[in-house]
Parts: C-alpha cells; sequence; structure tokens
C-alpha cells in the first residue's frame, strides 16, 4: 500500500464492499487544544475511529521522552478495538499539517501492518470536497491484529549522534526551536551536535497536501542527503519527525530511522551535548 491516499480514492473505498472497507483512524490532536476527541463527536469521516495519540499513539511521558513507543501489548489491545485486522487496509487522517497521521502510519509499520496510508490533504480536504461526514461514533467489530515490533527502524541516543557525524539526521522542529533560540517544552534548548534542520512545515503545500515524490527528492538533496547514504529523523517528541521519515520514502529513500525519544529524551540528560545557532554544529 503506497503512504498516501487521495479523498476520492478513500470515498471509493468506503462505498465499495464492507469486507475490502479499510479501516479509518481519526487522529487529530493539538498542543494547545481543543481535545481531538470533541473535533471527532463535531463530525468525522464516516466509520471513523477515533484514536488519541497521547493515549493510542504513544506511551506514557516520562524519561523515555513526551511520546514515547507504546508498549506493545497496548497497542495491539487498542488496534483490536479500533477494528484492525490483520492484512486489512488502515487510513489515518488528521486536520493539521499531516504529522500526527504520519505518527500513525509509522506506528503501524513498526508494529508489522504494512498496509497502512495517510489520507492526503486530511479532513480538511475530505471535506472542502463536499465528501460525507458524520456525527455517529463508530463500534467496529474487533481486529485481530498481532503487533510485531521491529517493522521500521528506531535509534536511540547514542545511534542518533552517530548518523549526526557519519550519516544524515534531519531535525524536523522549527528553526528557531532548532537553534536553540526558543525553547517552550524541554528542558533544554538547541539540537543534536551536526543534525541538519528540516522543518516538517516543508513536506506540505499551502493546500494542505504533501508535495510531488520530486519535489520531496529535490529538497532532501538541497539538505544534502545522497543516495544510498543512511539517514534518520527527530523532532520535539517523535511525532513530527514521523512525517520526515514518510516523506523520505514518497523521496524515494525508505528506511530512515526514527529517534522515537528525540529532543524531549535528549534533553533531559545534562550530559547529552546540545548545539546553538543555525548550523549542524
Amino acid at each position: 500500500m503506497r503512504p498516501l491516499i487521495s479523498t476520492t480514492d478513500l470515498a471509493a473505498a468506503l462505498a465499495g464492499p464492507e469486507r475490502d472497507r479499510p479501516v479509518v483512524l481519526d487522529v487529530r490532536w493539538r498542543l494547545a487544544g481543543p481535545p481531538g476527541a470533541e473535533s471527532y463527536r463535531e463530525g468525522h469521516v464516516p466509520g471513523a475511529v477515533f484514536a488519541d495519540l497521547d493515549r493510542v499513539l504513544a506511551g506514557e511521558p516520562g524519561e523515555g521522552g513526551r511520546h514515547p513507543l507504546p508498549d506493545p501489548a497496548d497497542l495491539q489491545r487498542d488496534l483490536r478495538a479500533a477494528g484492525v485486522r490483520e492484512g486489512a487496509p488502515v487510513v489515518a487522517y488528521d486536520d493539521a499539517d499531516g504529522s500526527v497521521a504520519a505518527r500513525a502510519w509509522w506506528l503501524l509499520r513498526w508494529a508489522g501492518h504494512p498496509e497502512v496510508a495517510v489520507l492526503d490533504g486530511g479532513y480538511a480536504a475530505w471535506t472542502a470536497e463536499g465528501h460525507p461526514v458524520t456525527t455517529e461514533e463508530a463500534h467496529p467489530e474487533p481486529g485481530d491484529i498481532t503487533v510485531r515490533p521491529g517493522g521500521m527502524p528506531v535509534l536511540d541516543a547514542d545511534e542518533a549522534a552517530a548518523l549526526a557525524r557519519d550519516g544524515l539526521l534531519l531535525d524536523a522542529r522549527a528553526t528557531p526551536r532548532y537553534a536553540g533560540e526558543t525553547e517552550p517544552v524541554d528542558p533544554r534548548a538547541g539540537h543534536i551536535p551536526g543534525a541538519v534542520n528540516a522543518p516538517f512545515a516543508g513536506h506540505t503545500g499551502e493546500d494542505g497536501r504533501w508535495r510531488a515524490p520530486v519535489e520531496l527528492a529535490a529538497r532532501f538533496a538541497g539538505l544534502g542527503l545522497r543516495p544510498g547514504e543512511p539517514v534518520g529523523a527527530y523532532c520535539g517528541s517523535g511525532v513530527t519527525a514521523s512525517s520526515v521519515v514518510l516523506a523520505l520514502e514518497l523521496a524515494g529513500h525508505p528506511g530512515a530511522g526514527l529517534y522515537a525519544g528525540s529532543w524531549s529524551h535528549w534533553s533531559r540528560d545534562p550530559n547529552r551535548p546540545a548545539a546553538t545557532g543555525t548550523l549542524p554544529g
């Protein structure tokens, strides 16, 4: 399954035979609110199940960072409750920049479920094109997915540090946070020494849709990525970096590593260095 699905193709799939319909996950989330569950109750794609970033797509915050990977058993329970089945497609959407949907895409791939895609343009594109919405909460039949971690590469702090020196480590945060000019959430400001700034907002256009593969390939080449070079990504807590991994796959660079703990994990350790300024350091 390709990483992106158009609104037209999703509408057609939902109108098809019930056995072939994808499981749709509504993963709307905002750091400053309102809660995504409220948006879901106000209207969502018919049949979509709400999956909360903090409770389903991440574990409890702590030493592992603000959005660490969930416990596999917990993730399996929640995905089964959402109706996710072995071999059946899943589509995730949000209503912002696609980064939370990308987290769902990455997490399912990590869990060993390759049949997953992000809705291109998200909920905004779905409603703008006049596709149906509902306020009826979905109650799917339980799924049978078995979570098998390891489907996508995960970096720890030492591996991220090494990749910043020996390959290419991309920092998905906005430039002021990368440069250390501001840090509204995590213990320290700055970035991993050697990491290159690649703000995740550059993956989508003004219409909220993902840029074409050729555009993304040119962007990553401009950031210094060479064919075959090992590459990975991190951000504040491992969410928006997932969109870098997705964008890299669209651009022809699959298998990028994700530093899941990201800066929220790195910055907790005072012994790990922090670079500042707009250069990698």
